[in-house]
């Protein structure tokens, strides 16, 4: 570590034991200044937040938001050491969601219902065996909790709880990191690198002044480290592991990010790289019109505040950034926020960007590169009825990626008409003996319904999976509104299926959806089924599908070989142990193509009041 951070250490150490001096150390993050709190948010740095409730009646309703919860927290038995499974993550999740809220809570107004209750959770986890290193993610947030309550406390605390706590963080966090057996997180490009390094930072900050070359060592660690998963979002942004993945994997990031730059004065440039910076508007374009999420990879469709856009709109000055977040601020209930366990963070991250600054973004294209590239195109940002589409390349073999390369979704009027069934809980697989994160072609992982090809909107090829160590990148794109489009050649993902196979995907004139395949045979007669999963009732016709949901309707028209048979297909569960997916069919037609042939498809998906003028392209992609 910079010997800068050495010397602020001997520095710590001095002041703690002649702090009757006279202190003229000049003001600002600088370690040598000692005393907790230390993490986040500095002593005194309350009364900036106090001023922002004061004048925004947004961050009011946050601010209430969080007391509303810690009363009701102040209310409950303490936690238990409960495991699900093979994790104590959520106890260890709702400890830092507890311990978090309260702390902030207590900061704010002094109000000792707050502290007590902190006090007194902050000594039952400290007093559980352990964190349950095996699944190194419960260590993690415990830590973070732990350390948060004894930092932003640590003058009121009562002495048990700081001895306890210090202790714990120290025994069942730090300690349990540096163990071979526990610790191969730390060669991951994966969430778990971002959330065990930040939880680790945070437990060293918090009792730095006792392990003053422990936390040299940890923080050191950390800034080699988490290097890997940042490098992730190179070169444009996109996170690999989808928009859920994101939330978890870049809020703990920021996390790290903020805490150490507030506590040492930089954060050595790693926040300022151009991949990890422009994933803010990765995520801003992956909320859909409907309020959904463009969903793939072990990802669910719901969406929620997500507090680190707030950390990507200062840093990079673009409050355009948070058009999408300002949708759920202007929402009357904020009740929605109160699961958010880290929610108190925005209180510090957003306090410089009042609602009205949010602006509407002015790019309605956005794509990236990455090992899981994507392209996604919309009509309007301000139209809850747009035409929004989206399309995923990459490689089923990504950390919690899925038999999904080619997929797409689609959204108008207000409508998801092709969309993703989304993961599956991992603990109702594991609960039976399944390993569900093998990678192999004859993974486990693969039987489950949700996962594999059969539940994707992609070509199926000979009722045969996707193949695993295939890659695709989106090789051409336009954002011109006449014809946006992305193309990929997705040949490597049906390696020893076809010759060749390309996907484009567009939206014409801003209006409809044009989805066209290119394609070419092996030397056998080779059986194709195009497939789309839809929550809307379907009605079969000749090269045709109508599809209707909550009284709109959309036209699904196809253009390709005679002997094109349309089809529907049931999304029952195929096995006993996968999950139900109910209101859902999956849509599209099969068809036989001689060997050595050379084909197209083209689907166009045209919501009712443009069915009359929308026409097929008949362009090759290779002329888009």
């Amino acid at each position: 570590m910079r010997a800068l951070l050495k010397l602020s250490f001997i520095l710590l150490i001095l002041f703690s034991v002649s702090c009757d001096k006279e202190d003229n150390t000049p003001s600002g993050p600088d370690l040598s200044e000692a005393g907790h709190p230390r993490i986040l948010l500095l002593k005194g740095e309350e009364q900036q937040i106090k001023d922002l409730i004061a004048s925004d009646e947004t961050w009011e309703k946050m601010h209430f938001a969080i007391l509303e919860e810690s009363n009701k927290i102040v209310g409950k038995p303490v936690l238990d050491r409960v495991m699900i499974g093979r994790r104590l993550l959520s106890t260890s999740r709702e400890a830092l969601k507890r311990i978090f809220f309260l702390s902030y809570s207590y900061r704010m107004t002094g109000e000792e219902k707050f502290l007590k209750k902190a006090d007194e959770e902050i000594l039952a986890v400290s007093r559980f065996s352990d964190w349950n290193p095996s699944h190194f993610l419960d260590v993690a947030e415990m830590t973070m909790a732990v350390a948060i309550g004894y930092d932003w406390l640590f003058e009121d605390l009562s002495e048990r709880a700081r001895l306890e706590a210090r202790s714990a963080i120290l025994l069942k966090g730090i300690e349990e990191s540096k163990k071979s057996s526990n610790n191969s997180w730390l060669k991951n490009s994966n969430n778990w690198n971002q959330v065990c390094n930040a939880g680790m930072v945070y437990g060293v900050l918090a009792i730095q002044e006792d392990y003053p070359e422990l936390a040299e060592e940890i923080i050191d660690r950390a800034f080699e480290t988490i290097k890997l998963p940042m490098e992730a979002y190179q070169p444009d942004g996109v996170y690999p592991e989808g928009y859920g993945y994101w939330g978890y994997g870049s809020t703990f990031n920021i996390l790290f990010l903020s805490a150490i730059e507030k506590a040492l004065g930089d954060d050595r440039g790693l926040g300022s790289t151009s991949g990890f910076t422009n994933t803010g508007h990765f995520m801003k374009h992956m909320i859909t019109p409907t309020g959904g999420n463009f969903t793939w990879s072990d990802c669910g469709t719901g969406t929620n505040l997500n507090l680190a856009m707030f950390w990507f709109a200062e840093k990079t000055n673009d409050p355009s950034m948070l058009w999408s977040e300002k949708g759920f601020l202007e929402n009357s209930d904020f009740d929605r926020f109160k699961g958010i366990r880290n929610l108190p963070a925005i209180m510090i991250w957003g306090k410089n960007i009042p609602l009205n600054n949010m602006t509407e973004p002015t790019e309605k294209f956005w794509t990236g590169q990455g090992p899981n590239p994507v392209a996604m195109m919309r009509s309007s940002w301000t139209d809850s009825k747009a035409v929004y589409l989206g399309f995923k390349a990459g490689s089923p073999s990504v950390n919690h990626g899925h038999m999904d390369v080619g997929s797409f979704m689609m959204e108008a009027d207000g409508v998801r008409w092709a969309t993703d069934l989304g993961s599956q809980n991992y603990e109702s697989l594991e609960s039976l003996g399944m390993h569900i994160f093998g990678k192999g072609q004859d993974a486990e992982r693969w039987t489950i319904f949700r996962i594999n090809t059969f539940s994707h909107n992609v070509l199926i090829v000979d009722d045969e999976q996707q193949r695993v160590s295939g890659y695709a990148k989106i090789d051409r794109y336009s954002d011109e509104e006449n014809l946006m489009f992305s193309i990929s050649d997705i040949s490597s993902i049906y390696n020893g299926q076809l010759k060749s196979a390309i996907r484009g995907v567009a939206l014409k004139d801003l209006k409809y959806t044009v989805i066209r395949d290119e394609f070419e045979t092996l030397d056998k007669t080779t059986k194709i089924r195009w497939n789309m999963v839809t929550y809307s009732n379907v009605e079969l016709g000749e090269k045709e599908a109508t599809l209707v949901d909550k009284g709109k309707v959309l036209k699904l028209k196809v253009q390709g070989p005679d002997n094109i048979v349309m089809k529907t297909w049931s999304t029952a569960p195929t096995n006993d142990y996968d999950a139900e997916n109910p209101g859902t069919i999956m849509v599209g037609f099969e068809c036989e193509i001689p060997a050595n042939s050379k084909e197209s498809f083209e689907v166009l998906l045209i919501p009712k009041n443009v069915n009359e003028t929308a026409e097929f392209l008949n362009i090759k992609l290779e002329e888009w």
